[in-house]
């Protein structure tokens, strides 16, 4: 008996553009059974600006509603316009596949080395994360963005940093997307092996809070505290903060 082919033409190739690629199939861009790995790509990032010479001290913290907050105080990310795709630069970086400064290997590049995805990863965390916050501190001025499944819902805000806020780096808050992990959990073993492996490389960075002036592998420090927060709590304290 003669059944019916499934119609395959020219309207049948989806061209997917932008994000969609890591939505549709997230394992080929990352690992699927927790979001250890796109929380790994944002801690590369504040890395790599301490293999550059440029950060200090990196701290990572969980909080109670499931968020992840990785802070330097590296050069901060660029949100100025970029000469070719006349888009904040800020932008680009978190909603572009291949867009950073890892590609700028000409003289004076942006980093003679770095670690993780080498440009595709923050724009996968940012695809497959729920929410996504974004604070730059750069050239006496603070930058502010919001993304939500990778798009931006908030846009690049600028202001004239004051007395409270930092000289310079990034500070990126994350909520990973449960629907496409196996587990909504960060395995936190894997956290502090990942953050004292770090330690080790980057030589004179801080994690820890108590490290002293010279130490050249600085113990990681894990703060436990309280995960019962209240539920209208405007600011989440960290559950959990790694610094």
């Amino acid at each position: 008996m003669a059944t019916k082919q499934s119609d395959y033409s020219e309207g049948s190739i989806r061209v997917l553009k932008g994000l969609e690629p890591v939505k549709q199939r997230p394992g080929m861009y990352t690992r699927t059974d927790n979001p250890l790995h796109i929380i790994q790509e944002v801690i590369d990032n504040a890395a790599d600006e301490a293999l550059a010479g440029f950060g200090k001290k990196i701290s990572v913290s969980l909080f109670a509603d499931g968020s992840i907050g990785i802070e330097d105080d590296g050069r901060g990310i660029p949100f100025g316009m970029h000469p070719e795709e006349k888009a904040p630069v800020i932008e680009l970086v978190f909603t572009r596949l291949h867009a950073g400064g890892k590609f700028d290997k000409g003289k004076g590049g942006a980093y003679s080395f770095s670690g993780g995805l080498h440009g595709v990863g923050v724009s996968v965390t940012n695809a497959l994360a729920k929410r996504m916050e974004v604070t730059s501190y750069r050239d006496g001025q603070v930058a502010y963005l919001v993304f939500e499944a990778g798009d931006v819902t908030e846009k690049l805000k600028i202001r004239k940093a004051d007395s409270t806020d930092r000289k310079q780096g990034t500070v990126v808050r994350v909520w990973p997307d449960a629907k496409y992990f196996e587990s909504a959990n960060l395995p936190l073993g894997e956290l502090i092996h990942l953050l004292r492996s770090k330690a080790g490389t980057d030589a004179g960075c801080q994690r820890h809070a108590g490290a002293r002036k010279g130490q050249r592998q600085p113990n990681l420090a894990l703060q436990r505290r309280s995960a019962r927060l209240p539920d209208a709590d405007p600011e989440p304290r960290p559950v959990h903060s790694f610094v």
